[in-house]
């Protein structure tokens, strides 16, 4: 966040760090930041459009614009509208809600190793489907997602509802805490449910990797309006978050409404994580890795990271899944496979640069 100073003759701002810097300088290093941003977008595009002409049968730009134009009867065809383009389009939506619900948490708990997994989302979704399985008898995507949906909300609120107990209300440690200790504890019961009866979570497994296979629009829309509400209340929260980085006592004194950040921020982050999570199941990485690389390129405001983070969320998520295609063309690897195994290097060496694992 960069505040002004008018007690100086030259006009002068003061970012996160207390540094002085010129209003010239701000101005230049917004620029910066949009132009990058621009690139990525484009970037983010292409990635897109390899997503819908790559796979296990490589099909040409003129074919897929053909598909979409005038499409006719033939394989081809079939296989962008029904299958690529669906995909891609969830691909996109559960990127973006898994990275910003990232951005969110480690800027609520001042935390930059924690991500919606923290808050027991994830477990919570697995055990409410697993639940569901076992009990109901559901065994179709369509009926995962309520099932899903469902259990990420109820996790965050006993999550919540432990980390405010006592006094001062919420507290971003007690939060991570109750995360770690709820999502332990469903993970414990949901394994113990999967190993009596493994017949009937057959069709969970593909689910429980994290994958955007096969997953039609169907699914995806009724989570829309779920995210949407998630991403604008993030919007909305943004500069609150860049106050309470400073601290809860001056970020009281700047007129900030801490607990009803806290309080709008969580809703945000079930609202994304747990729509997310119905529809691709539990994919790590992205909403831990994504923040730090928007703040390793734009420093601490968090409406530049919301930003950024909107368009490299989706970016990596894709990516991950057109190189599973490639890597063995006989199957696929589900994209959270892809997400772990290049997200942990990559944020071994994000972490040990200081000023991008700094909050």
């Amino acid at each position: 966040m960069t505040t002004l100073s008018s007690s100086s003759p030259t006009a002068t701002a003061t970012d996160t760090s207390g540094k002085p810097v010129t209003v010239r300088g701000v101005a230049a290093n917004n620029r910066n930041r949009l132009v990058i941003l621009i690139c990525a977008v484009v970037l983010l595009a292409v990635v897109t459009a390899l997503s819908i002409m790559v796979g296990a049968r490589n099909i040409a730009f003129s074919v897929v614009w053909e598909a979409m134009t005038n499409p006719q009867e033939i394989d081809e065809h079939f296989v962008i509208r029904d299958l690529r383009i669906p995909r891609t389009i969830v691909g996109l939506g559960v990127g973006c809600a898994l990275g910003i619900a990232g951005a969110l948490i480690q800027a609520l708990t001042r935390n930059p190793l924690t991500d919606p997994g923290i808050l027991g989302v994830n477990s919570g979704a697995a055990f409410a489907v697993a639940v569901g399985v076992s009990v109901a008898g559901i065994s179709a995507i369509e009926q995962y997602i309520w099932f899903a949906f469902i259990g990420a909300l109820l996790a965050t609120v006993v999550v919540y509802a432990i980390g405010s107990s006592g006094r001062g209300g919420a507290d971003p440690l007690r939060l991570v805490l109750a995360g770690v200790a709820l999502g332990a504890v469903l993970g414990g019961l949901t394994s113990a449910m999967t190993l009596f009866n493994p017949k009937a979570f057959d069709q969970m497994r593909g689910w429980g990797a994290g994958s955007i296979v096969g997953r039609s629009l169907d699914v995806f829309w009724p989570t829309v309006p779920f995210m949407v509400v998630g991403l604008l209340l993030a919007a909305f929260c943004a500069r609150s978050l860049n106050s309470i980085a400073l601290g809860d006592d001056l970020a009281k004194a700047l007129g900030t409404q801490v607990l009803r950040t806290r309080i709008l921020v969580i809703i945000a982050v079930t609202l994304l994580a747990g729509s997310a999570t119905a529809v691709a199941g539990p994919i790590g990485f992205v909403g831990l890795m994504i923040p730090h690389v928007s703040r390793w390129l734009v420093g601490p405001d968090q409406r530049w990271i919301l930003a950024y983070t909107v368009v490299l969320s989706p970016l990596l998520l894709l990516s991950a899944d057109v190189v599973g295609r490639l890597i063995i063309p006989s199957m696929e690897i589900p994209v959270g496979i892809l997400t772990a195994i290049v997200g942990a290097p990559v944020l071994i060496v994000l972490v040990r640069r200081r000023k991008a694992s700094g909050l």
